[in-house]
Parts: C-alpha cells; structure tokens; sequence
C-alpha cells in the first residue's frame, strides 16, 4: 500500500516535515480563531483562514503522487458531510461560531496528510509493533478512563476506541491508523481545550450515549475517513483520465465542428439588400452617330432573324444548276 510502502532516508526527513507543517497549521489556526475579533470581523477572518487553509493543503499535494491526492480529496467530502450533519444538524458537537468554519473541510485533509505521512515515515516503519503497542496502550488508558468518569462517562469513545482496535488488528496500512492516532488526538484536545468546539454530553439521536468532550477514541471513529478514502481512490486516478479524454474529445469535435461551420457560412461582404441597375430601354446620355439601318424602316431595310415579311421568297436557281448540250472534242 502506498501508505507503508519504504523508501529512501530523505522521504522519511520530508514526511516527518509534513507532519510538523500540518501540526503546527492546525495549533496556529485554532489559537487565531480562539482571539476575540472585532465587531463584524468575524467573517472576514473565516474567510481568510479558510482560504489560507486550502493554499497550505494544495502546496502540500503538489509532492504528493495522483494516488494520495485523491486519497485527500475523498477524505475532504467525506468529512465535510459528516461535519454538516453531525454539527449544524444533529449539534452532535457545536463549534463557537454556530457552524462549521471555513477552515474545517481542508483542515481534514491536512490531518489526513499529517498521519499518511507518519505512518510512512521510516522512523515509524522500524519498528511497526512498537508504534501499534503504543496506540493501543495510550488509546486504552484514555477510553477507560473516560468511561469509568462517574459525572461524564464517556461511552462513545469507548466505542470508538474499539474501532481503532480492528483497524489495526486488520487494517492494510496499520502505520496510517496510529499516525491518525497522533494527528487526531491532538486536534480534539486542542480544539476544545481553545473552545473552538464542545461536544454534547450524550448523543443526540437516542440520548444515552454519553460522549466526553472530547471523546477519548476520536482517532478510531475517524480511521472510518481513512479506511474508505484508502478502498476508494485507486480507481478515481483512471476515472478522472477517462472523463478527461472523453471531455477533450467532446470538445475537440465540438471546435471541429465549428471551425466547419465558420468556413461554410464565410462571406466576403455583409449580407445588406442592394437594388440592382435599372433595366429595359434606355437612351444615351449624349448624342450618337446612328447607322443607316437604325434609321430605316421600310421593308427593303436589314431586318432581324425573327421578321417573316419578304423572307419566304425563294432564290433564283443557280446558273450552274442548269444542263447544256456540249460537243465533244
């Protein structure tokens, strides 16, 4: 899997320095959204750590193959309709702006990015068991912890916690779900420790699930992103290539055609209704010398092919028509 797959020393020092980027993005937008803003600033901020969020995202894409992109994208969608359902809708966790941020939906594909690139790097990969061990013993103390809370328990991320255990029990990219692990658990803590967000004390669909704030297995519910975003992208690299050809080849018999069209109705002049010389007889506009046919009009005169007075008389015969008696020498 490309998540696990080794390589050189350098791309280890070049993961490990995404890791870092995306860590330290993520404190310095939340402690940024955490100042209070001045009256009606609110907006533009959003506005500029949103647009700030996706231009860190896209630069870090740009060393990445066509395969992890898509893995990104997908995990992007993914989690934006889960934010707008879960926050918005369900107020499963409210965030302090009443609504989702701006820089939320890109924020997931960095957190995505931050732990591919972990569990990549060959820090990590030299000693996969011990990195499992500790996401397991961590995520263990925290989940029981949580639900053995006597004012809060926190059920679900006991559940949660669960889900993490199968993916790395049976999960292709083992490495990827402890970087999640990592990445993950440091975005909850910091995120409603700064009151960007708070989670609702028990679920909002039944109401007897009880959820910490954060829940302590956050990782394990957001492993599901991974897992799908690692099922379904090998197959948008070829998709986008196909619709890509299928696009280009629309297009260039849709310029075909026209190019056809523009060479069929070319003209040289506009089309603008224009009178034509006036015809039938006319007279000279200066004064001509008139042949003695044009002045005769009797019937002795040239006349045309066409008159049919005096043109039926038959022609004397030839002289040499005629036989004579001739003598012989």
């Amino acid at each position: 899997m490309p998540a696990t797959r080794p390589g050189p020393i350098r791309d280890s020092r070049a993961d490990l320095a995404v890791a870092a980027v995306v860590l330290g993005w993520i404190g310095a937008v939340l402690l940024l959204d955490a100042v209070r803003a001045w009256d009606g600033a609110e907006p533009v901020r959003q506005l500029l750590l949103g647009a700030a969020t996706w231009a860190v995202l896209a630069g870090l894409l740009r060393r990445e193959t066509p395969l992890v992109r898509a893995q990104t994208l997908i995990v992007v969608a993914l989690a934006t309709m889960v934010e707008y359902t879960f926050s918005p809708l369900l107020h499963a966790y409210v965030y302090r702006i009443g609504t989702v941020p701006l820089f939320v939906p890109p924020g997931h594909g960095l957190v995505y990015l931050a732990a591919l690139s972990l569990g990549r790097c060959a820090l990590l990969r030299a000693a996969p068991r011990i990195a499992v061990a500790f996401a397991v013993l961590a995520g263990g103390l925290w989940a029981g912890f949580g639900a053995l809370r006597p004012d809060r328990p926190d059920l679900l991320g006991l559940f949660w916690f669960g889900c993490l255990l199968g993916f790395l029990r049976w999960g292709r990219s083992r490495l990827l779900y402890v970087g999640a692990f990592v990445v993950v658990s440091y975005l909850e803590l910091l995120g409603t420790g700064l009151g960007t967000w708070a989670w609702a004390a028990r679920d909002p669909v039944l109401g007897v699930v009880g959820q910490g704030n954060p829940p302590s297995g956050a990782a394990g519910g957001y492993g599901w992103f991974d897992l799908y975003a690692l099922l379904l992208a090998p197959a948008l690299p070829a998709r986008w290539a196909r619709l890509r050809g299928w696009v280009g080849g629309w297009m260039g018999g849709w310029r075909g055609q026209g190019t056809r069209m523009r060479r069929t109705w070319s003209w040289s002049s506009p089309l603008v209704a224009t009178a034509l010389p006036p015809n039938g007889p006319a007279t000279p506009s200066r004064e001509v010398n008139r042949p003695p046919a044009s002045t005769t009009t009797g019937t002795s005169a040239a006349m045309s092919y066409t008159a049919s007075a005096g043109s039926a008389a038959m022609s004397t015969a030839p002289s040499a028509s005629s036989m004579y008696d001739q003598k012989s020498p």
